[in-house]
Order: C-alpha cells, then structure tokens, then sequence
C-alpha cells in the first residue's frame, strides 16, 4: 500500500476525532496549548494503537466486531453528547463535577472515534500490510487534525458563548448516527 492510500485512510479515519476536537474546543472551560496537547495526544494514540490491536486480532475479531463496532460507537458518542447538553443547563459548579477533560471522559470519547481504526487493522492484516508505517501515519495525522480542531472550536466558542455546549453535544450524537447508520444501511 502506498504513502498516499495510507493518508488518505488516515485523513478519513480522523475526521471523526476532528469533529470531536472541535467540540473540545468549543466546550473546554480552559482551551491552552496543555489541554490542547492533551486532547490530540488522547486521539492521536488511539487512532495509531486501535489498528495495532485490529491488526494483531486479524479475521478471528473482524467478525464479532463488526456486528456491534457502531453500536459501542453511537453509544458512547450519544452519552457523551447527552451529558454535555444537560450539563449546558446546570451550575457552574456541575459543570466542574462533569469537565470535558476529565480523564474517563476523554478516554471513552478517544475509544469511540477509534473504533473505526480498530476495523482498518483487521483490514491491514487481511492484506498483509506491514502495520508500522500506517499507524505511525495515521497517529500523527490525527493528533494534528485534533489540535487543529481544538483551536477552531475556541475561536468559535468565544463569539458564541456558553450555548454552544448544547451545541457541541448534538455534533457528539450527530456523529454517532452517523456511525450507526453507515453501518446499518451501507453495510
């Protein structure tokens, strides 16, 4: 597989990270360069680690994976998405009790735009790719889309305000239908 076939699975797979970033950046009460770091290298390495666990899996986990990979997906998004709505409507101090930048909510929001990746692994090892060069690509490409996305949702955040939590969290589910329904019907 060429250099330009990987970026290009690496473009598409981090979308979903993109998309999330962005609503990192909309919603994070404190958007620096830290958590900006922390965000992107959340997604950056699971987006490279979930094709290593694909990859090693092989055909073996294809199979019961992808019979519930979307569900997991629109799951997570949906809670995330939901907890962040509501969240938009409580107190100050609720809102410290649920940050975005919790580490849980991070991790289940990093498992869940890469769940995809994990399928690109199980492909690569049906091809017989070598799995270096792909997940070196698609880690980085991800952590910089991710970044990217971050300070475009707190440029945006700031002229909008609070609000756009609700927002932020229609993107989390909007991008879990969108999961669930590419699965479901093109499939």
């Amino acid at each position: 597989m060429d250099i330009i076939t990987i970026v290009i699975i690496a473009l598409g797979l981090a979308m979903d990270a993109f998309a999330v970033s962005i609503t990192y950046g909309l919603t994070i009460q404190r958007p620096g360069i830290n958590n900006a770091l922390k965000v992107s290298l959340s997604f950056g390495l699971f987006q490279a680690f979930m094709p290593v666990i694909g990859w090693l899996a092989g055909l073996t986990l294809a199979d019961s994976i992808s019979n519930i990979d979307h569900w997991i997906a629109f799951g997570l998004l949906s809670f995330i998405g939901l907890r962040m709505i509501c969240g938009s409507r409580k107190t100050e101090n609720y809102k410290k009790a649920v940050d975005s930048l919790n580490n849980y909510v991070l991790l289940m929001l990093s498992i869940a735009t890469s769940i995809d990746a994990l399928a690109i692994g199980v492909t690569f090892a049906f091809l017989e790719i070598t799995i270096a060069t792909p997940v070196i690509i698609i880690g980085i490409v991800t952590f910089l889309l991710s970044l990217t996305g971050v300070f475009i949702g707190k440029k945006i955040g700031s002229y909008y305000g609070k609000k756009i939590e609700i927002i932020g969290g229609l993107i989390l589910i909007g991008i879990g239908i969108k999961i669930l329904i590419g699965h479901l019907f093109y499939m």
